[in-house]
């Protein structure tokens, strides 16, 4: 049964209210961390602990998602000798809450779907955490460079337990889990609704793709020859999604004991050479413009012919903000969408 109340708690307020859900949750939210961004020193905004509603970075973008916490970029799945393996375990034992906005907070969906219903098996070190993984709405309150998250429908979301928005002296929340109503007994009432954004700036139209034969189509067009020499395969916007769930495994041995180590799993990217290297040494996609053109299929095409819940992205806008080579996705989906006309009008021109 869902609450919908909303208070206003001030400074110190905020600081006792931080000290009660710390009890029982680990608290995640995005930080300003000096330096480490796109560029020379530019800070990155990262999710991190916090202790205090003084330590969230409410008004720039996060350089990361938060699916960095229900999903690291390093995890070590085992512990190994050569006679027997455990599974690791989590070194916290209390729930997790997370703030987050509603693009990523939708990617969830995406990264559930992928991850826990594809197929008979679930990842069970993803679900350890999910399971245990409350939400917190961050309110947009301003435009991000790049956003699009109208367009994908990514925009409004009911996955939050509590919604925030800051204010100069404090700060409102709207308390939408039961759980939480306790947290905020004899708080000030709020004559405030937490907002979604209702429109952006950048408008982006993603192409409909209507069979495999027109994939197909679109796969032997001659546009992914351009990403041959403007990409470099870095990897970085695919890091960088909140949606994309490639990882690869790595058995690290102990320097002392060879017969004793850990498998870790780390974050990869479909965009980095290698990654498709199968044993004997096959490549399913050689060149830089193939591996984009699976990467750009797969988000408008692929997922949704799985699942059939939409394009796989929540117009976070990430992937072209962290692109070094100043790649557009939206731009992208353009040249995509003049390419189905291309294939629409030749084979019409057959009929």
């Amino acid at each position: 049964m869902k609450h919908s109340k909303t208070c206003f708690l001030n400074a110190a307020e905020l600081d006792v209210l931080f000290g009660l859900l710390e009890e029982k949750y680990a608290v995640f939210a995005p930080v300003r961390v000096p330096s480490g961004g796109r560029y020379a020193l530019q800070d990155s905004i990262l999710y991190r602990p916090v202790h205090s509603f003084r330590d969230i970075e409410f008004h720039e973008r996060s350089t990361f998602s938060l699916k960095e916490v229900l999903k690291p970029v390093t995890k070590t799945m085992f512990y190994f000798t050569e006679d027997e393996f455990r599974e690791s375990s989590e070194k916290d034992d209390r729930d997790i809450l997370v703030f987050g906005r509603a693009c990523d907070i939708n990617a969830v969906k995406i990264q559930d779907e992928i991850l826990l219903n594809n197929g008979p098996y679930q990842d069970s070190f993803y679900k350890q955490r999910r399971v245990r993984t409350k939400f917190v709405l961050m309110e947009c309150t301003e435009q991000f460079e790049g956003c699009f998250c109208c367009s994908v429908n990514a925009n409004k979301t009911d996955m939050h337990s509590l919604a925030v928005s800051p204010h100069d002296d404090g700060a409102c929340f709207e308390i939408t889990d039961e759980q939480f109503a306790p947290y905020f007994e004899g708080k000030t009432a709020a004559d405030y609704t937490i907002s979604f954004p209702e429109e952006n700036e950048l408008k982006v139209d993603f192409p409909v793709i209507d069979s495999i034969e027109t994939v197909n189509k679109l796969k032997a067009h001659p546009l992914w020859k351009e990403f041959d020499d403007r990409c470099i395969g870095c990897g970085s916007c695919t890091i960088a999604c909140s949606t994309c769930t490639c990882f690869e495994t790595t058995d690290i041995s102990y320097t002392q004991n060879a017969q004793v180590g850990e498998r870790r799993r780390t974050s990869s990217s479909c965009m980095i050479e290698g990654y498709d290297t199968v044993a004997g040494g096959g490549m399913f996609r050689k060149t830089i413009g193939d591996r984009y053109r699976n990467k750009i299929l797969h988000k408008i095409y692929g997922y949704n012919a799985r699942f059939h819940s939409g394009p796989m992205c929540v117009g976070c806008g990430r992937c072209s903000a962290r692109c070094p080579e100043n790649i557009s996705y939206p731009e992208t989906l353009k040249k995509v969408s003049h390419a189905l006309e291309d294939i629409k009008k030749e084979a019409a021109c057959h009929d």
